[in-house]
């Protein structure tokens, strides 16, 4: 059973249905007990970063997900939000503090004035893959993924960084460390390429 995590900020039904186009069962919620009997984690993310910070502590989120994913060790997949939260902090808001996971901040893009780009990167982007991973197994040269973002994790240890992806400047569009997997895209919206994805992710 994979457990969509429910703190009020992301795309679960849509998640949820892709699951459910894979034969893989699935459930949307913040239930404690629930999120401990699962053999799986996803945590999605739509809004700010500040809100969803609250929005996990308030339901009491934070402490059992560093039981599932840091003690115990079970896969969890970060999307777009759920990505950033696995970082120390961001720079859209205040001083929320993130899962911290990661060795790594969010931060808003930043363009050269002379080729200054619109926000948010909106829209079909490729990757490149840094090194092997099985969530990218056999993934097709011309995979394209949908992103919708205005900020980005910058890594401050380059050997986290999965993938990187361009939009004016290099950025990371997923990282991995162990059981952790962040995607800043939306597999969920990104069709055929998305569900393979999401398919090699269910089978970790």
């Amino acid at each position: 059973m994979i457990a969509i995590v429910d703190y009020g900020m992301g795309n679960a039904g849509s998640i949820q249905n892709m699951l459910l186009r894979l034969g893989q069962r699935s459930v949307i919620t913040n239930d404690h007990d629930a999120i401990r009997a699962a053999d799986k984690l996803i945590l999605p993310g739509v809004g700010t970063f500040d809100q969803a910070v609250q929005n996990l502590d308030e339901r009491g989120l934070r402490d059992v997900l560093h039981e599932r994913v840091l003690e115990e060790r079970i896969p969890i997949l970060g999307i777009c939000l759920g990505m950033q939260l696995f970082t120390q902090r961001s720079e859209e808001g205040g001083a929320a503090e993130g899962l911290g996971w990661f060795k790594a901040d969010t931060r808003r893009f930043v363009f050269p004035a002379e080729r200054p780009l619109r926000l948010p990167h909106m829209g079909w982007n490729t990757l490149h893959v840094e090194r092997p991973h099985p969530v990218l197994d056999n993934l097709a040269d011309e995979a394209r993924f949908y992103f919708v973002h205005t900020y980005h994790v910058v890594c401050h240890r380059s050997e986290d960084i999965l993938a990187r992806a361009r939009y004016g400047i290099p950025f990371t569009a997923m990282i991995a460390r162990d059981n952790i997997v962040g995607a800043q895209f939306h597999p969920e919206k990104s069709h055929r390429f998305g569900l393979a994805l999401m398919s090699r992710f269910a089978a970790l």
